[in-house]
Protein backbone atom coordinates (compact mmCIF):
# COMPACT_ATOMS: atom_id res chain seq x y z
CA UNK A 1 0.00 0.00 0.00
CA UNK A 2 1.04 3.30 -0.98
CA UNK A 3 2.14 6.05 2.39
CA UNK A 4 0.81 8.63 -0.86
CA UNK A 5 -2.55 8.92 -1.12
CA UNK A 6 -4.46 10.73 -3.11
CA UNK A 7 -6.70 13.02 -0.56
CA UNK A 8 -2.72 13.85 0.71
CA UNK A 9 -1.96 14.78 -2.87
CA UNK A 10 -4.86 16.94 -3.16
CA UNK A 11 -3.98 18.07 0.61
CA UNK A 12 -0.64 19.26 -0.80
CA UNK A 13 -2.45 21.33 -3.58
CA UNK A 14 -4.69 23.22 -0.93
CA UNK A 15 -1.52 23.60 1.75
CA UNK A 16 0.95 25.23 -1.32
CA UNK A 17 3.24 22.56 -1.67
CA UNK A 18 4.59 21.07 -4.89
CA UNK A 19 4.13 17.54 -6.60
CA UNK A 20 6.44 15.66 -7.95
CA UNK A 21 5.51 12.91 -10.84
CA UNK A 22 8.64 10.71 -12.29
CA UNK A 23 7.73 8.90 -15.17
CA UNK A 24 9.52 4.97 -15.22
CA UNK A 25 8.82 1.82 -17.37
CA UNK A 26 11.36 -0.60 -15.05
CA UNK A 27 11.79 -1.53 -12.14
CA UNK A 28 15.13 -0.15 -11.25
CA UNK A 29 14.14 3.35 -12.25
CA UNK A 30 10.96 2.73 -10.21
CA UNK A 31 12.23 1.70 -7.53
CA UNK A 32 15.55 4.77 -7.79
CA UNK A 33 12.59 7.39 -7.94
CA UNK A 34 9.71 6.04 -5.02
CA UNK A 35 13.41 5.96 -2.94
CA UNK A 36 13.96 9.63 -4.30
CA UNK A 37 10.52 10.62 -2.35
CA UNK A 38 8.25 11.04 -6.22
CA UNK A 39 4.82 11.63 -5.01
CA UNK A 40 3.87 9.61 -8.38
CA UNK A 41 5.54 7.36 -10.24
CA UNK A 42 4.05 7.19 -13.58
CA UNK A 43 3.86 4.50 -16.41
CA UNK A 44 3.79 6.81 -19.75
CA UNK A 45 2.68 5.52 -23.09
CA UNK A 46 6.20 7.43 -23.92
CA UNK A 47 7.89 3.89 -22.83
CA UNK A 48 7.03 2.56 -26.72
CA UNK A 49 9.37 5.54 -27.85
CA UNK A 50 12.10 5.46 -25.25
CA UNK A 51 12.74 2.00 -23.74
CA UNK A 52 10.99 0.18 -26.92
CA UNK A 53 12.18 2.25 -30.10
CA UNK A 54 9.07 3.47 -31.76
CA UNK A 55 8.64 6.05 -33.94
CA UNK A 56 5.34 7.35 -32.13
CA UNK A 57 3.65 6.84 -28.83
CA UNK A 58 0.54 6.04 -30.61
CA UNK A 59 2.01 2.39 -31.30
CA UNK A 60 2.23 1.24 -27.98
CA UNK A 61 -0.61 -1.73 -26.87
CA UNK A 62 -2.05 -2.29 -24.11
CA UNK A 63 -0.49 -5.51 -23.66
CA UNK A 64 3.02 -3.57 -23.93
CA UNK A 65 2.05 -1.28 -21.57
CA UNK A 66 0.94 -3.38 -19.26
CA UNK A 67 4.29 -5.45 -19.17
CA UNK A 68 5.69 -2.10 -17.95
CA UNK A 69 3.25 -1.28 -15.20
CA UNK A 70 3.69 -4.60 -13.71
CA UNK A 71 7.50 -4.27 -13.71
CA UNK A 72 7.34 -0.14 -12.16
CA UNK A 73 4.40 -1.75 -9.46
CA UNK A 74 7.32 -3.90 -8.07
CA UNK A 75 9.67 -1.12 -7.88
CA UNK A 76 7.40 1.31 -6.02
CA UNK A 77 5.88 1.46 -2.39
CA UNK A 78 5.78 5.12 -1.15
CA UNK A 79 4.41 6.76 -3.90
CA UNK A 80 1.10 6.47 -5.77
CA UNK A 81 1.42 4.42 -9.44
CA UNK A 82 -0.11 6.05 -12.51
CA UNK A 83 -0.65 4.83 -15.88
CA UNK A 84 -1.32 5.87 -19.21
CA UNK A 85 -4.15 4.14 -21.76
CA UNK A 86 -2.93 3.91 -25.23
CA UNK A 87 -4.24 5.71 -27.89
CA UNK A 88 -7.62 3.19 -28.56
CA UNK A 89 -9.68 2.62 -25.37
CA UNK A 90 -10.79 6.16 -24.32
CA UNK A 91 -11.50 7.19 -27.78
CA UNK A 92 -13.57 3.71 -28.47
CA UNK A 93 -16.00 4.48 -25.80
CA UNK A 94 -17.03 4.29 -22.21
CA UNK A 95 -17.57 0.78 -21.79
CA UNK A 96 -14.43 0.20 -23.54
CA UNK A 97 -12.35 2.70 -21.41
CA UNK A 98 -13.88 0.77 -17.84
CA UNK A 99 -12.49 -2.66 -19.65
CA UNK A 100 -8.33 -1.20 -19.64
CA UNK A 101 -8.77 0.57 -16.81
CA UNK A 102 -10.02 -2.62 -14.46
CA UNK A 103 -7.30 -4.33 -16.26
CA UNK A 104 -4.67 -2.01 -15.52
CA UNK A 105 -5.62 -2.05 -11.80
CA UNK A 106 -6.17 -5.84 -11.35
CA UNK A 107 -3.52 -6.89 -13.48
CA UNK A 108 -0.76 -4.34 -12.61
CA UNK A 109 -2.01 -2.77 -9.37
CA UNK A 110 -1.81 1.21 -10.68
CA UNK A 111 -3.59 3.26 -8.31
CA UNK A 112 -5.01 5.59 -10.88
CA UNK A 113 -5.10 6.05 -14.57
CA UNK A 114 -3.96 8.87 -16.68
CA UNK A 115 -6.26 9.32 -20.03
CA UNK A 116 -4.68 11.60 -22.48
CA UNK A 117 -7.24 13.61 -24.37
CA UNK A 118 -9.80 13.26 -21.58
CA UNK A 119 -11.43 16.73 -22.18
CA UNK A 120 -13.17 15.32 -24.86
CA UNK A 121 -14.59 12.01 -23.13
CA UNK A 122 -16.19 13.65 -20.30
CA UNK A 123 -18.58 10.41 -19.87
CA UNK A 124 -15.36 8.00 -19.92
CA UNK A 125 -14.07 9.54 -17.33
CA UNK A 126 -17.15 9.66 -15.37
CA UNK A 127 -17.33 5.77 -15.83
CA UNK A 128 -14.23 5.03 -14.89
CA UNK A 129 -14.54 6.56 -11.82
CA UNK A 130 -17.57 4.86 -10.84
CA UNK A 131 -15.90 1.80 -11.96
CA UNK A 132 -13.53 2.59 -8.91
CA UNK A 133 -10.42 3.33 -10.88
CA UNK A 134 -9.24 6.97 -10.12
CA UNK A 135 -8.27 9.17 -13.39
CA UNK A 136 -5.23 11.44 -13.36
CA UNK A 137 -7.14 13.58 -16.32
CA UNK A 138 -4.43 15.03 -19.45
CA UNK A 139 -5.51 17.53 -21.55
CA UNK A 140 -4.15 20.28 -23.73
CA UNK A 141 -1.41 20.07 -26.54
CA UNK A 142 -0.53 15.90 -25.69
CA UNK A 143 1.17 13.56 -27.88
CA UNK A 144 -2.61 11.95 -28.40
CA UNK A 145 -4.44 15.63 -29.47
CA UNK A 146 -1.23 17.59 -30.62
CA UNK A 147 -2.59 17.19 -34.36
CA UNK A 148 -6.03 18.42 -33.20
CA UNK A 149 -4.87 21.66 -32.92
CA UNK A 150 -2.38 22.07 -35.67
CA UNK A 151 0.81 20.58 -34.70
CA UNK A 152 2.54 17.98 -35.09
CA UNK A 153 4.01 15.37 -32.59
CA UNK A 154 7.57 16.07 -33.10
CA UNK A 155 6.52 19.31 -32.40
CA UNK A 156 4.47 18.72 -29.36
CA UNK A 157 7.38 19.35 -26.82
CA UNK A 158 8.16 23.33 -28.03
CA UNK A 159 4.46 23.77 -28.66
CA UNK A 160 2.46 26.01 -25.93
CA UNK A 161 -1.10 26.59 -25.47
CA UNK A 162 -1.95 30.32 -26.84
CA UNK A 163 -2.77 32.59 -24.21
CA UNK A 164 -6.66 33.34 -26.08
CA UNK A 165 -7.59 29.98 -25.16
CA UNK A 166 -7.37 30.66 -21.66
CA UNK A 167 -11.12 30.06 -21.13
CA UNK A 168 -11.17 27.32 -23.37
CA UNK A 169 -9.01 25.41 -20.99
CA UNK A 170 -10.35 26.83 -17.67
CA UNK A 171 -13.34 25.06 -18.92
CA UNK A 172 -12.27 21.74 -19.83
CA UNK A 173 -10.64 21.32 -16.47
CA UNK A 174 -13.69 22.52 -14.69
CA UNK A 175 -15.44 19.70 -17.33
CA UNK A 176 -13.03 17.13 -15.60
CA UNK A 177 -12.94 17.66 -12.09
CA UNK A 178 -16.97 17.51 -12.24
CA UNK A 179 -15.92 14.86 -14.26
CA UNK A 180 -14.89 12.47 -10.85
CA UNK A 181 -10.82 13.70 -12.29
CA UNK A 182 -8.77 13.10 -9.16
CA UNK A 183 -5.53 15.37 -10.75
CA UNK A 184 -5.04 16.94 -14.07
CA UNK A 185 -1.99 16.99 -16.49
CA UNK A 186 -2.05 20.07 -18.16
CA UNK A 187 0.58 19.67 -21.16
CA UNK A 188 2.50 22.66 -22.84
CA UNK A 189 -0.09 25.26 -20.15
CA UNK A 190 2.39 28.08 -20.72
CA UNK A 191 2.86 30.70 -17.87
CA UNK A 192 -0.57 32.62 -18.43
CA UNK A 193 -3.65 29.47 -19.15
CA UNK A 194 -1.39 27.63 -16.55
CA UNK A 195 -2.36 30.12 -13.81
CA UNK A 196 -5.81 30.26 -14.90
CA UNK A 197 -6.73 26.49 -14.78
CA UNK A 198 -4.94 25.98 -10.95
CA UNK A 199 -6.90 28.45 -9.93
CA UNK A 200 -10.19 27.39 -11.40
CA UNK A 201 -10.61 24.23 -10.33
CA UNK A 202 -9.84 22.78 -6.21
CA UNK A 203 -7.74 19.50 -8.18
CA UNK A 204 -3.88 19.30 -8.50
CA UNK A 205 -2.58 20.46 -11.46
CA UNK A 206 0.75 18.92 -12.79
CA UNK A 207 2.39 19.23 -16.30
CA UNK A 208 5.33 18.08 -18.11
CA UNK A 209 6.23 19.74 -21.52
CA UNK A 210 5.21 23.25 -21.34
CA UNK A 211 4.64 23.74 -17.32
CA UNK A 212 6.61 25.35 -14.84
CA UNK A 213 6.51 26.75 -11.38
CA UNK A 214 2.53 28.28 -11.85
CA UNK A 215 1.69 24.88 -11.50
CA UNK A 216 0.96 22.29 -8.54
CA UNK A 217 3.50 20.17 -9.46
CA UNK A 218 5.93 18.87 -12.29
CA UNK A 219 6.44 15.83 -14.34
CA UNK A 220 9.61 14.78 -15.40
CA UNK A 221 10.90 11.57 -17.52
CA UNK A 222 13.38 9.88 -15.65
CA UNK A 223 15.67 9.43 -18.20
CA UNK A 224 15.41 12.98 -19.14
CA UNK A 225 16.63 14.06 -15.90
CA UNK A 226 19.13 12.10 -15.52
CA UNK A 227 20.40 12.29 -19.35
CA UNK A 228 19.95 8.66 -20.01
CA UNK A 229 19.85 8.24 -23.84
CA UNK A 230 22.73 7.95 -26.41
CA UNK A 231 21.99 11.35 -27.98
CA UNK A 232 24.05 12.49 -24.90
CA UNK A 233 26.98 10.67 -25.51
CA UNK A 234 28.51 13.64 -27.36
CA UNK A 235 26.70 16.74 -26.23
CA UNK A 236 26.29 17.77 -22.52
CA UNK A 237 22.65 18.04 -21.87
CA UNK A 238 20.65 20.11 -19.91
CA UNK A 239 20.07 17.67 -17.21
CA UNK A 240 20.52 16.88 -13.74
CA UNK A 241 23.37 14.30 -14.64
CA UNK A 242 24.85 12.89 -18.09
CA UNK A 243 24.09 8.78 -17.31
CA UNK A 244 24.04 8.32 -21.38
CA UNK A 245 27.71 9.38 -21.58
CA UNK A 246 28.86 7.64 -18.07
CA UNK A 247 27.32 4.31 -19.47
CA UNK A 248 29.05 4.63 -22.49
CA UNK A 249 32.58 4.73 -21.11
CA UNK A 250 31.92 2.67 -18.84
CA UNK A 251 30.81 -0.10 -21.18
CA UNK A 252 34.05 0.61 -23.69
CA UNK A 253 36.01 0.18 -20.90
CA UNK A 254 34.54 -3.28 -19.78
CA UNK A 255 34.29 -4.19 -23.56
CA UNK A 256 38.62 -3.50 -23.87
CA UNK A 257 38.74 -5.79 -20.38
CA UNK A 258 36.88 -8.49 -21.87
CA UNK A 259 38.62 -8.27 -25.09
CA UNK A 260 42.21 -7.82 -22.69
CA UNK A 261 41.51 -11.17 -21.18
CA UNK A 262 41.30 -8.91 -18.28
CA UNK A 263 38.83 -9.74 -14.86
CA UNK A 264 36.31 -7.75 -14.75
CA UNK A 265 35.03 -5.11 -12.16
CA UNK A 266 31.72 -6.16 -10.21
CA UNK A 267 28.90 -8.88 -10.49
CA UNK A 268 26.20 -9.58 -13.23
Amino acid sequence: MSTMTIPKLQEMKRDGKKSACIVAWDYQMARIADRAGADIVSVGDSVGVNLWGHSHPLEITMDEILVAAKAVRRGVESGLLSCDFPFGPLQEGAKEAVGAAIRLAKEAGVDMVKLDGAADFPEAVEAVTRAGVPVFAQFGITPQTALKYGVAYSQAEGAVVPDEMVEQFVTEAKRLESAGAVALNFTNSGPVVGPAVVEAVSIPVLGGFGGGPWLDGRIRMSTAAVGYSAKWIDAEPTTYANVGRIAYEALTECIADIRGGQHLRGQG
